[in-house]
């Protein structure tokens, strides 16, 4: 029996060709973060995970940085569908440490409760997330 291809063929030219559906890209977007600090944030970040597995490597062997990062892949798949309630991530959150990290979203506000968010496209979003079509789940994380 011939194989039937499950997926649907669906490419619509990526996120930057697609302006009707998530608006207008600039070059300066893709290549700068939204703020000057957010890169070094971002790389002091890369560099203190690779220091807390290199003391776990010290402590524990080689096997238990492997394992925690299987335990974090696991609980990072864990999510709701695309809709009106977000994912909490609780249990990833409570894995890494996060919880007890003091995010910006906890005093200036989550960006998801702004009021410039654009409306969320429930088809589009599970047409991501079943790989039939590409770009981000809400247009307004981009």
């Amino acid at each position: 029996m011939e194989e039937v291809q499950k997926s649907i063929a669906h490419q619509i030219g990526g996120i930057q060709n697609d302006a009707l559906r998530f608006g207008l890209q600039g070059v300066k977007s893709d290549i700068v973060g939204s703020h000057p600090l957010q890169s070094s944030q971002e790389s002091a970040n890369r560099i203190n995970e690779a220091m807390k597995k290199q003391c776990l490597v010290n402590l524990y062997g080689t096997a238990f940085p492997l394992k925690m990062d299987l335990d974090m892949q696991i609980l990072s798949r864990f999510q709701r569908p695309p809709g009106v309630i977000p994912s909490s991530m609780l249990g990833l959150e409570a894995y890494t440490g996060s919880l007890d990290d003091f995010g910006f979203e906890d005093y200036l506000n989550d960006p998801r409760e702004s009021e410039t968010l654009w409306p969320l496209d429930l088809h589009h979003g599970m047409e991501v997330r079943l790989g039939l079509s590409k770009g981000p789940v809400c247009p307004s994380f981009m």
